[in-house]
């Protein structure tokens, strides 16, 4: 099983594209800004928001009220986060003049753009692929797919991106061998799941750490939940 970047369907992974690290990718980013506009398709992870809280100096909770929608995701039954529009011009909140406000902790899907990301599940496998069309430049340079990752700071969060999408995936296994939505203790657990994936995090103390905490504790609470 495996999970594909939010916003993507499994039909759309399987027709683009793969990348493996050493083949060349010498794309480079125009800054016209087109990837940051009309966006309402952006899916937050935990540490996605994290990041963000820490640069902004907020707690997750507050980051999430301010610049977040909270839902059920239909085909997993869990809690996401979706970063909601500028409700004037429906670019990305934090989409400033011609260029990003929290660039340095922006989101994952940011950081890889024009790539997306599919993790295995089972193996914590990650594969990359190309969506095209590619609207920045080529710089003709001998680059490699690793070397855009490791610029974009993509490959020092890989393992993290991994460890979520595997958590998610047994959580959302779990919630839907319980009867999904159907189960009257539903509202609760989903509850309890998205404070523990989204925002019961210290901006003093690093990310990982405390995720596998929380899901350490969610996990005997699930059992008496459901």
């Amino acid at each position: 099983m495996r999970a594909v970047e939010p916003g993507r369907c499994g039909e759309c992974w399987d027709a683009c594209p793969r990348l493996s690290a050493g083949e060349p990718f010498d794309f480079a980013c125009a800054g016209c800004g087109d990837c940051c506009r009309q966006r309402r398709d952006l899916v937050l992870s935990g540490f996605d928001l994290y990041r963000i809280a820490r640069r902004l100096r907020l707690s997750p909770r507050i980051v999430a009220a301010a610049f977040c929608k909270s839902y059920i995701a239909p085909e997993s039954c869990l809690p996401a986060l979706r970063l909601t529009p500028d409700p004037k011009t429906g670019n990305c909140r934090f989409f400033e003049g011609s260029a990003c406000a929290i660039h340095a902790a922006r989101p994952l899907a940011c950081a890889l753009y024009p790539l997306g990301q599919s993790i295995d599940t089972e193996t914590a496998a990650v594969e990359y692929y190309v969506q095209t069309p590619l609207c920045g430049a080529r710089t003709g340079e001998a680059r490699t797919l690793r070397d855009y990752l490791n610029d974009a700071a993509v490959t020092e969060r890989a393992g993290i991106d991994a460890r979520w999408a595997v958590v998610c995936t047994r959580l959302s296994q779990r919630l839907q061998a319980a009867g999904g939505q159907e189960n009257p203790r539903f509202a609760a657990a989903a509850r309890r799941i998205e404070r523990a994936l989204y925002y019961e995090y210290s901006l003093g103390d690093e990310f990982y750490p405390q995720f596998c905490q929380n899901i350490e504790i969610l996990q005997p609470l699930l059992d008496r939940m459901l």
